[in-house]
């Protein structure tokens, strides 16, 4: 019989690596920074960045570098990492019908949420700026980014809930819709419309977070330009789209960037909703299944590899729009 006794018995030889290990890290940082106060000049300031930045990167590599670098190498191996397979898992993620789809699936989400959410978030900035009680409205419109996507999406669940047309509906979708007529129908087996029902539940969770990082962008606007511009004529449209806009560019591609990798990620409210069933798997909610169901870790390797290449360039334009935005 397993008692807890034994089982910290059988633990203690660990717990003593690791605190010697963190001893060990904070008695030389501690001899680093004495020996540091007695160095004058350039070579303190130099000491001091290399004493801030080494913890940063031994963290940075222990808890990303060396499991992207070890992911990489899973990436080209067989089912259970005995055998060098090459690109095998890469060939098959082509060919599959179902990756394909989760593929197709994947690239709407990351196509049409962030246009949706970027859209809304600085249509709501933009008309509940300078109004009154402004803050009370957005704090209701950004409460849904309170509750996590799984909360979200059982939420959601709730919503679409599905009764025969004969029956009264206990979703509230579904009763909107006999209330208008229109013929029930179970929304998240509704191929291939399920696919946007599901983003609802993405963009009604992450346009509050789009809203108030714009509208901060908003109240920087200088008041003289607008003023400018409407005693030049611009009101209305005319003033979003000629000052508005432009103004606050680097802001809306940040958001966009911000939720387009959002979706590349994407994988609680698929996994909670559906289950990736109903053709409205995506990538990640395959990566999942392909590692932790299938036990297939070659394959479900190499998509979290296509995941992380498709975040490459989306964070690379972002990265390059600010740098841009600081030389103007």
């Amino acid at each position: 019989m397993i008692t807890f006794g034994s089982l910290f018995a059988s633990s203690w030889p660990k717990i003593f690596q690791i605190l010697a290990v963190i001893v060990i890290f904070f008695g030389f940082y501690g001899i680093a920074f004495a020996a540091g106060a007695r160095i004058k000049g350039k070579k303190q300031n130099s000491l001091a960045i290399a004493l801030f930045l080494v913890p940063a990167l031994i963290l940075v590599m222990t808890g990303l570098g060396i499991p992207a670098i070890q992911t990489f190498l899973e990436s080209f191996k067989n089912a259970d990492s005995s055998q060098w397979v090459g690109l095998k898992n890469y060939s098959n993620a082509i060919h599959d019908p179902d990756i394909r789809l989760a593929f197709i699936n994947t690239i709407s989400w990351v196509v049409i949420c962030p246009v949706i959410v970027t859209a809304l978030g600085i249509s709501l900035a933009t008309m509940l700026n300078k109004m009154k009680r402004e803050a009370f409205a957005k704090s209701l419109i950004f409460m849904p980014m309170a509750i996590s996507f799984v909360g979200g999406s059982l939420i959601w669940n709730l919503m679409y809930a599905y009764q025969e047309p004969d029956r009264a509906q206990t979703g509230l979708v579904g009763q909107i819709m006999l209330w208008l007529h229109i013929d029930v129908k179970h929304l998240l087996l509704w191929s291939p419309w399920n696919n946007l029902f599901l983003m609802v539940v993405y963009i009604w969770g992450f346009t509050g977070f789009a809203m108030v990082i714009l509208s901060a962008a908003i109240k920087g606007i200088p008041t003289e330009i607008e003023e400018a511009a409407q005693l030049d004529g611009a009101t209305g449209i005319r003033l979003f789209r000629t000052i508005t806009v432009p103004m606050v560019r680097t802001t809306i591609i940040v958001v966009l960037t911000t939720a387009m990798v959002g979706t590349l990620k994407l994988f609680d409210v698929i996994h909670t909703m559906t289950g990736g069933n109903f053709k409205t798997d995506v990538l990640s909610n395959r990566m999942f299944d392909e590692n932790f169901v299938y036990l297939n870790y070659g394959r479900g390797s190499a998509l979290a590899v296509l995941i992380f290449l498709g975040v490459i360039p989306i964070t690379y334009y972002n990265i390059r729009s600010l740098r841009l935005e600081r030389k103007h």
